[in-house]
């Protein structure tokens, strides 16, 4: 199987748990903002990340690679047999994919508009030297503009909201090892992964790990939730 992804999209995150806790073998295309995505549109037609190819099969868009995945390979299960758990880790899985993502996004990009070291860090690796310097070393009454317009997107409405889901996502965290019955579902996995866009795991690499959104990645009362998603990330490294 072939991943085409853009590495810290939290979505293709979403597909690489989901390949891990299957322990499914499977290499990486790493797409090329652009051309990259041209190439893309020719192999799945769309642009966006993740594509899964496997054999004839296209595969695009991370829930449906997952729901693929899980049909195709249903031993570890993430999908609980029993229908009421089962509507509820997909409920959550769709919340997770959209509010949560939209919300988790804008409050990354209006981080990095301040952050010149996450905004080098979060370039695709095939970016050339200079233009990561170029990148990082913007003015900042420029990137002060850019940090503004998304302070527009992002109001403090929106933020509130977005803290107030993940302080009672903290809560539901803190109550149960797994957000849905006593096993590892695709709502965790789903969650975990759009966390990563808040606070950046150790699997991120250097300088990334540790990295984080101000005001949430260090929110004293969303420090079990990020640990949640640490255990969550480990159990997966070790199924």
């Amino acid at each position: 199987m072939q991943l085409h992804q853009f590495r810290h999209s939290a979505f293709c995150e979403k597909v690489r748990l989901v390949l891990a806790v299957k322990r499914l073998p499977y290499t990486v295309v790493e797409v090329t903002p652009g051309l990259g995505q041209l190439a893309l549109f020719r192999l799945s037609g769309q642009r966006q990340v993740p594509v899964l190819v496997d054999g004839s099969e296209v595969i695009a868009d991370s829930s449906a690679i997952a729901l693929y995945l899980e049909s195709n390979h249903p031993s570890p299960a993430l999908l609980p047999a029993d229908p009421g758990e089962r509507a509820r880790v997909l409920l959550l899985e769709d919340w997770a994919d959209t509010a949560l993502a939209a919300g988790c996004r804008l409050a990354l990009v209006h981080a990095a508009a301040t952050d010149p070291v996450l905004r080098s860090a979060l370039l695709p690796d095939s970016t050339p030297g200079p233009l990561r310097q170029l990148v990082s070393n913007l003015p900042s009454e420029v990137m002060g503009s850019v940090g503004e317009a998304f302070d527009s997107m992002l109001g403090a409405g929106e933020r509130q909201r977005l803290l107030a889901n993940l302080e009672q996502l903290a809560v539901l965290a803190d109550a149960q090892p797994c957000l849905v019955g006593s096993s590892l579902s695709l709502a965790d996995v789903a969650v975990a992964a759009q966390l990563g866009l808040l606070l950046f795991p150790a699997s991120s690499g250097a300088p990334l790990a540790g990295c984080g959104v101000s005001g949430i990645a260090d929110h004293p009362l969303l420090q079990s939730l990020f640990s949640w998603r640490d255990r969550i990330l480990a159990e997966v490294a070790a199924a």
